[in-house]
């Protein structure tokens, strides 16, 4: 019978790593009153940098009908506002209201603090070496999705 690794595989540590952060985010973002999805959407809002829904979609690595399900739950809440291009009516453009706004600033604040606390256990040089390999880890994953 084959006998388990010493070490648990990579893949695995990762996963359990990334579980406890992401729910701990998860709760910090509620207690909030918000989430880790409805912080990645108004911070692309607010940004106003990704033009079209497409690109804001594919920069949160989602697709373009889960970012308007999120914009049409974030517009009923009044805290983004949609309009639409006068020379081409297919084409929306989202802004934050002033209640989008503040939520935004509570957010990024609650976000700020987790980062904090991540960073907390780590010196400087290995959360940048850290951030280092994780996008290469990233990088190497969609290169071979791609090839």
């Amino acid at each position: 019978m084959p006998r388990a690794p010493a070490v648990p595989p990579l893949g695995l540590r990762l996963t359990r790593t990334a579980r406890v952060s992401s729910q701990a985010f998860e709760r910090a973002m509620a207690e909030a009153g918000g989430s880790a999805s409805t912080w990645q959407v108004l911070l692309l809002v607010r940004a106003q940098e990704w033009g079209t829904q497409s690109r804001m979609a594919a920069a949160m690595g989602i697709t373009g009908a889960t970012l308007t399900h999120h914009l049409n739950a974030l517009e009923a809440q009044g805290l983004v506002r949609r309009t639409r291009e006068e020379g081409n009516r297919r084409v929306q453009h989202a802004e934050l209201t002033a209640a989008g706004v503040a939520l935004h600033d509570r957010l990024r604040t609650v976000a700020a603090r987790h980062d904090r606390r991540l960073r907390s256990v780590l010196t400087d040089a290995e959360a940048e070496r850290l951030g280092e390999l994780l996008d290469k880890l990233r990088a190497g994953l969609e290169a071979s999705r791609e090839g």
